[in-house]
């Protein structure tokens, strides 16, 4: 997934459809020269419709397609003809797509399965032809209804990543190392900090052909929730992952403390965050011997946890064991 390519986030303007107006036509042929009214319907404006497209991983194409204009109803003829209604205009979005009111910031819809379609701006309705207005007292109504206007407005498109584990760290901790050992996800890997600037999706297999979805979320650092570092941009992606896997290095200084100012940056962005289930992965253990990590097994968050090395295949399979036994339990 390439940081240029991959848009979590978009602006567009959408003008849906006006309906067509209704027809005041009075029926006339060669034998009938005052023939009452027979004045069709006007057409509905067209929709402008969200769709969930599991094959979609950014919301690009809207980057550069900002204005989207639907077309109009037909107006209704005589002989009751309706007019035609505007052809809607589907547009495909990634599943964890969220639909916002630009100006109110109001969440209209979200859009989280597959095929699923939602409207994000109604086209007007029709308006109804002479004919419906007939009564006893007016046999002849020489007027109709006009179409209703579309809707014209701003809104955004934001994109939170489904997943069921999502890898949470401070930058350089290991996290798209571990992707790209358990996963065909290449993420671009380097001995600095920010490697990372998008998130990563991989696709884990596990045993009797079972597999989990696991997303690298660029590296945390204390203060997130302020702005700093990345800020709270990639952080919206972690309220839809199942399972959260704490990645701490072995070589931190305190494994405990790091992992506790992890926890807190979550806190403060969305308490809920908290009440997801939680592993730790003491990333880079081939560093540690046998007795090294018996003195630091006390010290540890009571939470399920296990030591890796994504580099010598250290903890991976009993890493993959407490994921599936968590997603599951």
């Amino acid at each position: 997934m390439a940081s240029k390519n991959f848009v979590d986030y978009v602006k567009i303007f959408c003008r849906s459809g006006n309906g067509g107006g209704g027809s005041a036509h009075l029926h006339r042929d060669k034998l009938t020269k005052k023939g009452g009214p027979d004045g069709g319907d006007g057409g509905r404006g067209a929709h402008i419709i969200l769709r969930g497209n599991k094959q979609l991983w950014t919301l690009l194409p809207l980057k550069y397609k900002k204005h989207i204009h639907a077309e109009n109803g037909l107006f209704g003829s005589k002989d009751r003809s309706s007019g035609a209604d505007g052809k809607d205009i589907i547009v495909d979005v990634p599943l964890g797509t969220i639909a916002k009111n630009a100006e109110t910031g109001e969440i209209l819809f979200e859009i989280t399965k597959e095929g699923e379609t939602r409207i994000i701006a109604q086209g007007g309705r029709g308006g109804q032809g002479n004919f419906h207005f007939k009564s006893p007292t007016n046999r002849t109504p020489r007027f109709s209804q006009p179409g209703e206007e579309g809707i014209e407005d701003w809104f955004i498109l934001e994109l939170k990543i489904l997943a069921d584990v999502g890898l949470v760290g401070f930058p350089n901790a290991g996290k798209s190392t571990l992707l790209s050992v358990v996963s065909a996800a290449k993420p671009k890997i380097a001995d600095y900090a920010f490697t990372t600037l998008v998130p990563n999706l991989g696709i884990v297999s596990y045993r009797d052909h079972r597999s989990f979805i696991m997303a690298d979320i660029p590296g945390i650092i204390e203060g997130a929730h302020e702005g700093k570092g990345l800020g709270i941009r990639f952080l919206r992606h972690i309220e839809r992952n199942s399972m959260l896997l704490f990645i701490v290095p072995s070589d931190c200084d305190d494994i405990t403390k790091e992992y506790k100012i992890l926890v807190n940056e979550l806190n403060q962005y969305n308490p809920e965050l908290l009440d997801k289930k939680r592993v730790l992965a003491i990333s880079k253990s081939d560093f540690l011997d046998d007795e090294l990590k018996k003195e630091i097994r006390p010290d540890l968050p009571d939470i399920p946890y296990v030591f890796i090395s994504s580099i010598v295949n250290e903890g991976i399979t009993e890493l993959k064991d407490i994921i599936w036994k968590e997603l599951n339990d």
